[in-house]
């Protein structure tokens, strides 16, 4: 559509340059008429100059153009491009938040479905939990739990 647009204004340059001398005529109505080939003879020649066009540097002026309208349609493209890619690494990021959720979840389930509670020791043997010590894991499970599924 934009190049349409530049090559009609190249050529009505054109044309208009070529078109000569302009006449105003006032018609029955009062309207102003203006013409190159006057109707009526009590018609007013206006000072108008014109130039004839050179067909290179319209040419030339038309091919810089297309390039600036080339070079605007790229990087367009590439920003949506960007966006896109943004879009998608915010997607893989709400799907790495949501895993973390259900998995602090599952957490907490395992913890409060479970009585006997233990940690592992240094040389494999089991450490059983208090029930002060219980309580205080399932709450801070609890609030980690809170957090990681806020984020979604």
């Amino acid at each position: 559509m934009t190049r349409m647009l530049a090559f009609l204004t190249a050529w009505l340059l054109t044309a208009t340059a070529a078109a000569g001398d302009v006449y105003v005529t006032t018609d029955a109505q009062g309207h102003k008429v203006y013409t190159d080939t006057p109707q009526e003879i009590p018609a007013k020649k206006l000072d108008i100059h014109s130039e004839s066009t050179d067909q290179d540097a319209v040419a030339k002026e038309y091919s810089s153009e297309m390039k600036r309208y080339d070079q605007a349609d790229e990087a367009r493209s590439k920003a949506q491009a960007q966006q896109s890619a943004s879009k998608e690494s915010t997607r893989g990021t709400a799907a790495e938040r949501a895993k973390r959720c259900a998995d602090a979840k599952q957490q907490y389930q395992v913890l409060v479905n479970n009585w006997r509670i233990y940690e592992p020791g240094p040389n494999g043997e089991r450490t059983y939990l208090t029930a002060e010590q219980i309580d205080k894991q399932r709450a801070d499970l609890k609030k980690y739990m809170d957090q990681a599924c806020a984020e979604q």
